[in-house]
């Protein structure tokens, strides 16, 4: 099965690459893409702004979801629940996680952080976050852990918008 994923930036990434962040993301450090054109559009403006360019650009690719997923090591969460809470807190905070190849699930956007600081502080118990988070639309996001991974990415085109 060959699906399309989007990678909003302000420049065209013809060839990912597995780049370590400054800062810590939800399913730790890689090449993050979504399903969601619309998502990938708002990434790439927020990428615009933090570097003060003017231009947004949405990289286009295949992926090889059928391939990928019979020979490497992918986690899924479906949605979020007690699993993806605990993962992306630890992504968060700089601790090490198990390593996979590849991570889907949930992004934990501004509005969703919001909802996990007040868990982290004792603001709310787990059950009321993850009750919280439910509610909440979620967009999709994978993260290409490796370039073992990224060989079943291939780009396509972009948009420009």
């Amino acid at each position: 099965m060959v699906m399309y994923l989007y990678h909003g930036s302000d420049v065209i990434v013809k060839k990912p690459k597995i780049l370590e962040s400054n800062r810590y993301l939800d399913f730790g450090a890689g090449f993050y893409t979504t399903g969601n054109k619309k998502q990938a559009l708002r990434w790439a403006k927020k990428v615009s702004k933090r570097n003060d360019t003017d231009h947004f650009f949405v990289s286009i690719y295949e992926f090889n979801k059928s391939d990928a997923f019979k020979n490497l090591q992918v986690l899924v969460f479906d949605h979020a629940d007690k699993k993806w809470l605990d993962f992306v807190l630890k992504n968060r905070n700089g601790k090490k996680t198990i390593e996979y190849d590849i991570v889907s699930g949930p992004v934990a956007d501004d509005n969703v952080y919001l909802s996990i600081r007040l868990f982290e502080t004792g603001v709310l118990s787990e059950e009321e976050t993850i009750k919280r988070l439910k509610i909440r639309k979620l967009y999709n996001q994978i993260l290409f852990h490796n370039v073992k991974s990224l060989k079943y990415l291939k780009y396509k085109d972009y948009l420009t918008l």
